[in-house]
């Protein structure tokens, strides 16, 4: 494996493996200050672009998380509009599960007020889910997308196990307690992430501050939506007994968006406050990089065996790196491939080695290296003279590269 490091300007790339680049990828300075103290039993902050955490406490601590069970509801939701399997115009009969007067376990907690028999657009259950919290809603989509709240929590718990989450599991449709359902504050900001990337169209239902069905209004109850300090946008918020009062906020500021988790807060007004705390210094002392982009070649290889001899490598996907705020000149790009040399064939985005980003000599963050383009096979002339010449590269390196 050899490394190869990027730290000054860009110039035209050598094709020798053998020779380490320089390119300018940022800046150091100060170190960010500690994390606030935050009042719950479990907590996490994320960027969302890169995925890094900045702060965490007990995040991977199994908890009730209560309402904020419908972030997968509304994922689950999002996906069968996104792939054409339900409308937003389609009706749906209300069935007899989803009336509270009917289902004790509804009575008292969140409702949207629907009746058996009705029929109500999906657009309509779809807010009464994601900005009443209702929990009939939520019964009568499950119904509606899978047939049954059973064959529809089986979906939740298959995205979880497709986002490969390893402290989670739904046993309800609702967030309702119920025993065998528990979650963690790493595991919620992650479907947070996913809700915003996969179904933007589902998650912008977020923001709207208020919907009226049947002449009821009902406020969202994110009241971080109103905050002046912070541009929030989603997510959820909830509350049981068992669970405490939790808390799931997305906020943006420029192109950085940070995703905060806390859970198992004492009081409904200390859950909103500890998420503006997390928010308001996540934002204060980092910032979000992209150094590499997808359509940016990162370096240039030599590649044995194909039918052209360079390769351009990079990443598949936009390289979002968070640094502490004043800290880029020093953040340093080395790449390592995962074999001594290049061999034809090669496929698009075939991972041949990993970009490590560093600063002050530590990597903080590593990302896949792939080839850029397609690199098929030479003919057999040719590979027979880069046989001959890599044997040569072999005895004698750079000199018949």
């Amino acid at each position: 494996m050899r490394k190869n490091t990027f730290a000054t300007a860009w110039r035209p790339l050598a094709a020798s493996s053998l020779l380490l680049l320089f390119i300018p990828i940022s800046t150091l300075a100060e170190q960010a200050p500690a994390a606030p103290q935050i009042d719950a039993k479990a907590w996490i902050l994320m960027d969302y672009n890169s995925g890094k955490v900045l702060a965490e406490s007990n995040a991977d601590q199994r908890l009730d998380p209560a309402s904020l069970t419908k972030m997968m509801t509304s994922y689950v939701v999002g996906q069968a509009l996104k792939s054409g399997k339900i409308t937003n115009d389609d009706m749906v009969t209300i069935g007899q599960d989803a009336w509270a007067t009917g289902n004790p376990k509804l009575r008292g907690s969140s409702l949207m007020f629907l009746k058996p028999g009705d029929r109500i657009p999906v657009s309509e259950l779809n807010k009464g889910v994601v900005i009443q919290s209702g929990n009939d809603a939520c019964i009568a989509l499950a119904d509606y997308v899978a047939g049954s709240q059973d064959s529809f929590i089986g979906l939740m718990n298959n995205y979880v196990k497709a986002f490969g989450l390893q402290n989670t599991h739904f046993m309800t449709v609702h967030g309702l307690d119920a025993e065998g359902q528990y979650s963690t504050a790493r595991d919620m900001a992650i479907i947070g992430q996913r809700l915003i990337s996969d179904v933007p169209e589902e998650y912008a239902i977020n923001s709207e501050k208020e919907f009226t069905f049947n002449k009821i209004k009902q406020m969202n109850r994110n009241r971080l939506l109103w905050s002046t300090n912070l541009k929030v946008d989603g997510i959820k918020t909830g509350h049981t007994s068992g669970a405490g009062n939790n808390l799931v906020a997305s906020a943006t500021e420029g192109d950085m968006r940070l995703i905060s988790v806390v859970l198992g807060a004492a009081t409904d007004a200390t859950r909103f406050r500890e998420s503006e705390k997390l928010l308001t210094w996540g934002f204060r002392f980092y910032e979000t990089v992209t150094p590499i982009k997808a359509d940016k070649p990162f370096a240039q290889q030599r590649v044995w065996f194909g039918d052209h001899s360079q390769v351009n490598l990079g990443v598949a996907k936009d390289a979002a790196i968070t640094v502490p705020k004043g800290q880029m000149k020093n953040l340093k790009a080395s790449f390592t491939l995962n074999s001594p040399q290049l061999e034809a064939p090669l496929e698009k985005n075939q991972v041949v080695g990993t970009i490590d980003f560093q600063l002050d000599g530590k990597t903080i963050e590593q990302r896949p290296l792939v080839a850029m383009e397609a690199v098929p096979e030479g003919g057999f002339i040719g590979r027979i003279w880069d046989f001959i010449m890599m044997k040569f590269h072999g005895w004698f390196g750079k000199w018949f590269s």
